[in-house]
């Protein structure tokens, strides 16, 4: 069994309040968002990223209502879980946003270096 410390890891974005790396062994893009580790094959780090982008944080600043405080946060195949507040869900947004552009800014590099070296 492969140890998590021995993997290849190639770091995508971070933050103060996380890091996203890719593991080139799993193919896996893995956050680390305040202490909750969770791990995303592409296409549903694409998915989780897109339901973060669509919490209507404006709607939960102008609802004075408790419940509004907070809102529960779930990903594809309960990888992560948890009930976030304003400024997390910004934070996670942040960090999701920084690590889809690196992802982007990588694919298009290799795209054009590939066609210099052929």
């Amino acid at each position: 069994m492969v140890e998590y410390t021995n993997l290849v890891k190639d770091n995508l974005f971070e933050t103060k309040h996380g890091f996203s790396y890719q593991c080139d062994v799993t193919n896996s893009i893995i956050i680390n968002f305040g202490g909750t580790i969770a791990t995303y094959k592409v296409r549903d780090f694409l998915i989780f990223q897109r339901k973060v982008n669509s919490v209507a944080i404006l709607d939960m600043l102008y609802d004075l209502s408790d419940k509004c405080d907070t809102k529960l946060i779930e990903a594809t195949k309960r990888n992560f879980s948890r009930n976030l507040t304003i400024c997390e869900i910004v934070q996670l947004r942040e960090l999701l946003n920084g690590t889809k552009f690196s992802l982007t800014l990588y694919s298009m590099l290799n795209e054009v270096l590939s066609d210099v070296l052929v």
